[in-house]
């Protein structure tokens, strides 16, 4: 972690900070003497978060998009620091799972990255600076069962951030990747199933479920994402970043391990055969 000094001069976004890993960090960021906007979906439903104004947003409408991030300019004049942080998750297999389930989840982790990000690049091209921030995930680089289509949403945002950063970084804006493992939050513990389930996969599936839960019940609270999250964003630019622990540890894994190794690991630690 970089040393801790002040920052009254950054003006951050933070997207669903009505808990979990965006309340903590929105609150950390205040606490550095940032300028804290948080987006939410209902300012009424929202407690309040010391140091922090809700913005009232819905990732995936375009127009609500807009009057937000306009929002912000019109009253801070400048965007410093975007953290792309609401998600959904979702339990199923790839073959329960509806194309409508599955554009509804691009619709919030894929393009809600996209309609905030554009919303905010003509603001960080005019000043010549910023940095944004995407939460992807462990399964942007190590799929697992039953999450496929989370799996290949968070993909998604891998390739989306990369390619972003090379076309970006000519405005001096670069694009950071924050990988978290499970964590102790609402988005691990009340994810939804599939709508069609398919009998078949049930064992499976209710073993993944099982492991899932373990996981969460087992994970840190978000505040070692949320500490990440703020040196990603105010320390020295890499492209990815992992919190300390378990997200680490699988990443260097993946790394070097021979994949046999990797996959029967994964199929063992989900409870599968």
């Amino acid at each position: 972690m970089n040393k801790r000094i002040k920052f009254d001069n950054k003006v951050v976004i933070v997207t669903g900070v009505s808990s979990g890993i965006g309340r903590v960090a929105a609150e950390k960021f205040a606490q550095r003497g940032c300028q804290v906007f948080g987006t939410v979906r209902s300012i009424a439903k929202a407690e309040p978060i010391p140091g922090v104004r809700f913005v009232e947003m819905d990732v995936r409408d375009d127009a609500s998009v807009q009057r937000g991030i306009q929002s912000v300019i019109d009253e801070a004049n400048r965007i410093d620091v975007l953290v792309n942080n609401a998600g959904m998750m979702m339990l199923g297999a790839v073959e329960e799972t509806s194309l409508p389930e599955a554009a509804s989840l691009f619709d919030t982790n894929v393009f809600g990255i996209l309609r905030i990000t554009k919303a905010v690049l003509p603001s960080m091209r005019a000043q010549n600076s910023g940095r944004i921030i995407n939460i992807s995930s462990v399964l942007g680089f190590l799929p697992a069962p039953y999450l496929g289509i989370y799996a290949a949403s968070k993909h998604a945002v891998e390739g989306l951030s990369e390619s972003l950063d090379h076309e970006v970084r000519q405005f001096g804006i670069r694009v950071v990747l924050v990988e978290p493992a499970f964590t102790k939050t609402n988005l691990d513990a009340n994810s939804p199933q599939a709508a069609s389930l398919i009998p078949t996969y049930e064992n499976e599936r209710g073993n993944v479920s099982k492991a899932i839960n373990k996981n969460v019940n087992s994970a840190p609270e978000p505040d070692g994402v949320a500490d990440t999250i703020i040196d990603a964003a105010l320390g020295k630019w890499r492209m990815r970043h992992q919190p300390k622990g378990q997200a680490f540890l699988l990443s260097k894994l993946r790394r070097f391990l021979p994949v046999n190794l990797v996959d029967s690991s994964l199929r063992k630690d989900f409870g599968l055969n």
